[in-house]
């Protein structure tokens, strides 16, 4: 295959972009362009091909480590990191775009379907809280701790400390499981009654506590554990 500069101006991948807008390029084109040069012997399409045939369609490509990337033919860290940086953005667009249409939190469901595009992907356990206003739409949502959930990570201080610089009325705690299953762990249900007592004495309500797994999730409320 020739360089993509050879190729007609309506088959380079940025010109095809430009001239027919984004929804028309493949999957591959798309990823090439975030790519940008190939390598000797190989364009940039042809990478971008081999590397959506090695893990078959660009949901389990954006699923893949950062090292993962890196070490494919032809990719090396800078182009493995805009890749990772553009996957991060598709997942943080598709949970926001709920969040910032100022929807009033009603339920559980709610919650999830906002932040399930956010974790599902994830392979390290994420504890956020989830700060709501007076009338209980989001005004803002942090990262507290990642790693395995337990007391030595999760404080209470922390938990709070964000809900009271952004003036919460109440908050919900949200956390993912890698390993896809949504059940809550006796330390998931502990460190949570806790937390439900500290906002108890900071007249800051905990709503709830959210478990993602995969496309799943488990409300401690709904389950009447809190």
């Amino acid at each position: 295959m020739s360089r993509v500069k050879e190729l007609p101006p309506d088959d380079r991948p940025r010109e095809k972009l430009i001239l027919r807008g984004a929804q028309s390029l493949s999957d591959a084109e798309l990823i090439a362009i975030l790519l940008r040069t190939g390598t000797k012997g190989k364009n940039v399409i042809q990478i971008a091909q081999s590397l959506i045939s090695k893990y078959g369609n660009l949901n389990i490509l954006s699923m893949q480590t950062i090292d993962a990337i890196r070490n494919f033919p032809g990719i090396g860290k800078d182009k493995a990191a805009t890749l990772i940086a553009a996957f991060e953005i598709s997942r943080r667009a598709d949970a926001q775009k709920k969040w910032f249409s100022n929807k009033k939190i009603t339920s559980p469901q709610d919650v999830a379907e906002i932040f399930i595009p956010l974790l599902r992907d994830e392979v390290k356990e994420k504890f956020y809280v989830i700060c709501l206003n007076t009338a209980n739409k989001i005004i803002k949502y942090e990262l507290i701790s990642v790693g395995n959930l337990n007391s030595s990570v999760v404080h209470a201080r922390e938990i709070f400390k964000v809900a009271i610089e952004n003036n919460s009325a109440n908050i919900i705690l949200l956390h993912n499981h890698p390993s896809g299953n949504p059940d809550p762990s006796k330390e998931d249900i502990s460190i949570t009654r806790k937390l439900v007592e500290a906002g108890n004495l900071l007249e800051i309500k905990v709503f709830d506590h959210l478990i993602i797994a995969g496309n799943n999730y488990t409300s401690l409320v709904e389950k009447r554990l809190i």
